[in-house]
C-alpha cells in the first residue's frame, strides 16, 4: 500500500497526455473496467489497497454522449460505430451451425458492456443455483441463493435499482429495492387485459436506472435510447464505480490491452500490457483480478500459456473456455387497430416469470418480456425512406404507432462442445490469436423456444393483434450475455475457480465475471455479476 502514481487518463486529460506507466507498489491489479472490475476496484480502494485498473479500450468523454446518441438513431451507423468499435482490435472468428455475432453487442472501454446495456437487473431464482438437483439438467452451483442474497441486496444499492415487490415468482428478499419502480408503459396496459383473460401474471421489471435522483445522478428523463447510449447518466454504468475508485486512490490506465500474464509456479507476477505508442509494460502486483467478461477472460488465460502451463493459465482442469453459454431470444410481433405508443419508453417495464420454475430436463426456464420498444421509430422511418413532406407524414400515420411485441429469454445449458478458444490462423492488431467461438445451442433450448412462441402468439391473438413476425426456434439469436467459460466449483478437476472466485491453480488470481457462472438461468446476468464481485472483493480484502 506504499505505492504511488498520478491518475492516468482521468477526465479532462487528453489521450496523448495520459500517463500509462505501471504503478509502483500495487497491491491489486484489476484487468477490465466493466461492472465487475469497477465494483471490485472500488471496494479494494476503499479498504486502503493500492489498486491499478488496466482497460483495453478507451475512456469515453461523458460530454460526447449526445453525439453518440445521434449516431445510434441514424440507420447508416452500425452497432460498433456508437462506441468506436475497431474491427482489427476486436477481431474474432466463429464456426459451427450456430454462428456467433460477437461484435453486434460489444464495447471495449471504461464502463464496458454497461455503456450500452438496457439495464434490467433481476436476481436468479433459487432453483437456478441447483439446476441438476431440482431440474435434472445442467449442474449445481457450489453456492446457494441464500449465500448470495445479502450481496444481491448490496448490489441493488450499488447500482441504484428501481423496482417493486409485486413479483410473486421472485426469490425471497428482506428489503425493498432502493428506488421506487417505474410505472407500467401504455402498451403494458394493453397486454394486461389479454394476460388477465389468459391467467398470465404480469409484474414490474427492476431497472438499474434512477426513477428519482440517486447517488449523485439525476432521474431518467426519457431519452428512450437506453440501448445503446444513455445521454443523461440516469442509467447505471460502470464508470460510476471506476471513478469512485479513482477518487479513493485507484489508478486507471486505459487503452492498455493486457497481452499475457507472467507467472511463477503458483502465482501471477505481472500483467504485460501494450500502449498506443507501441510500448509494452509490466504491471506487477500482489494479487490480480481478471474481469474481462466471458470471452476475453478465457482468451487471456489461454494466451498466457508457458512451458509450465502449456494449456494456458488456471487450466489444469482443461475447462478454460469450455461451457460457453448465452441466453436465447424468442419473440412474436404484431400490429393492432389502435395506438400502442410504440417506442414511447426505451426500456421494459413489465414481464412475467410465471413459467420460470416449471423448468425440468425437457424444458428450460424462461421469462416473458412485454415490449414497448416494438416496430420502427419515427426517426428511423424518416431517415430510411425516399419520401418527404406529406408523403412521409402519410407513411408515418399508416405504419407507425400500432406495433406490439413480446420477447423472452431462454436458458442454454452448459455444454463442453460450446466453447471459446484461440483461432490458430487469425490475429488481432497486436499479433495475438483472436478468440474463436464455437457456439452450440442444444435441443432443450430449441424445444423451449417453440413453447415460448406458442404462448406469445396466444397472448397477441387474445389481444386481437395481427401477427407479423416470429423469432425462433430456427432464427433465434443470442442476447450477448457471455457466461460459463471459467466455471465455479469445488472440484479443481471440474472447475476453474472456487466459490470465492479464486482460481484453483493460482493463489493470487481471482476471476470476477459472468464467466464463472456454472449455469445461466434465464435472468439478465449483470446483478449476479455485481453480487459475485462484491462477494469476491470481501475475500480479496481478507487475503491481500
Amino acid at each position: 500500500m506504499s505505492g504511488s502514481h498520478p491518475p492516468a487518463a482521468s477526465a479532462g486529460i487528453a489521450d496523448d497526455e495520459a500517463d500509462r506507466l505501471p504503478v509502483v507498489g500495487a497491491d491489486v491489479c484489476v484487468i477490465g473496467a466493466g461492472p465487475a472490475g469497477g465494483i471490485v476496484a472500488d471496494r479494494l480502494a476503499e479498504a486502503g489497497r493500492e489498486v491499478v485498473i488496466l482497460e483495453a479500450g478507451p475512456r469515453f468523454d461523458r460530454g460526447d454522449r449526445l453525439a453518440r446518441q445521434e449516431r445510434a438513431i441514424r440507420p447508416f451507423y452500425g452497432p460498433q460505430d456508437v462506441w468506436d468499435g475497431d474491427p482489427e482490435r476486436d477481431a474474432y472468428s466463429t464456426s459451427d451451425e450456430w454462428s456467433y455475432p460477437l461484435n453486434l453487442a460489444r464495447v471495449k472501454g471504461v464502463g464496458g458492456s454497461t455503456l450500452h446495456w438496457q439495464g434490467m437487473v433481476m436476481r436468479l431464482h433459487e432453483d437456478d443455483f441447483n439446476s441438476r438437483s431440482t431440474r435434472g439438467a445442467g449442474t449445481d452451483w457450489p453456492i446457494e441463493y441464500q449465500d448470495l442474497r445479502p450481496y444481491y441486496a448490496a448490489a441493488e444499492r450499488e447500482l441504484g435499482v428501481a423496482g417493486a415487490q409485486d413479483n410473486p415468482f421472485a426469490p425471497p428478499r428482506a428489503e425493498p429495492h432502493p428506488l421506487a419502480p417505474f410505472p407500467p408503459s401504455y402498451s403494458d396496459g394493453l397486454f394486461a387485459e389479454a394476460c388477465d383473460d389468459l391467467e398470465i401474471a404480469m409484474h414490474s421489471v427492476p431497472n438499474a436506472r434512477n426513477s428519482e435522483r440517486y447517488d449523485g445522478r439525476g432521474a431518467c428523463v426519457g431519452y428512450g435510447t437506453c440501448r445503446p447510449v444513455c445521454p443523461s447518466g440516469a442509467k447505471y454504468d460502470a464508470t460510476v464505480h471506476v471513478e469512485r475508485a479513482e477518487e479513493t486512490g485507484a489508478t486507471v490506465i486505459d487503452r492498455a490491452p493486457v497481452q499475457r500474464l507472467e507467472h511463477d509456479a503458483d502465482s501471477i507476477t505481472a500483467a504485460v500490457y501494450a500502449t498506443p505508442d507501441g510500448e509494452r509494460h509490466r504491471q506487477e502486483a500482489d494479487a490480480f483480478v481478471i474481469a474481462c467478461g466471458g470471452v476475453e477472460t478465457p482468451r487471456l488465460l489461454l494466451l498466457s500459456e508457458s512451458g509450465r502451463y502449456p494449456d494456458g493459465l488456471a487450466n489444469s482442469s482443461g475447462l478454460v473456455g469450455k461451457y460457453f453459454m448465452d441466453h436465447l431470444f424468442a419473440g412474436v410481433n404484431g400490429v393492432l387497430d389502435e395506438p400502442t405508443r410504440q417506442n414511447h419508453v426505451g426500456f421494459l417495464t413489465s414481464e412475467s416469470h410465471q413459467f420460470y420454475d416449471d423448468a425440468d430436463d425437457e424444458y428450460a426456464p424462461f421469462k416473458l418480456e412485454f415490449f414497448n420498444v416494438a416496430g420502427p421509430s419515427p426517426v428511423g422511418m424518416a431517415l430510411t425512406g425516399d419520401d418527404w413532406g406529406d408523403d412521409l407524414l402519410e407513411r408515418l400515420r399508416s405504419d407507425y404507432g400500432t406495433h406490439v411485441g413480446i420477447g423472452a429469454l431462454v436458458e442454454q445449458l452448459p455444454r463442453e462442445d460450446s466453447y471459446v478458444s484461440l483461432d490458430p490462423d487469425r490475429t488481432d492488431d497486436r499479433g495475438n490469436p483472436v478468440p474463436h467461438i464455437n457456439w452450440t445451442v442444444g435441443d432443450r433450448a430449441l424445444r423451449t423456444i417453440e413453447r415460448v412462441n406458442e404462448i406469445q402468439r396466444e397472448i397477441l391473438s387474445e389481444l386481437g393483434a395481427e401477427i407479423t413476425g416470429q423469432i425462433g426456434p430456427e432464427n433465434t439469436f443470442p442476447t450477448f450475455h457471455h457466461m460459463g467459460t471459467t466455471r465455479m466449483g469445488t472440484d479443481p478437476t471440474e472447475s476453474v475457480v472456487d466459490p470465492t472466485l479464486r482460481t484453483h491453480d493460482l493463489e493470487n488470481c481471482w476471476i470476477a465475471s459472468s464467466s464463472v457462472f456454472p449455469t445461466g438461468g434465464a435472468m439478465n446476468p449483470t446483478l449476479t455479476i455485481a453480487a459475485l464481485a462484491l462477494k469476491a472483493a470481501d475475500h480479496i480484502v481478507d487475503t491481500v
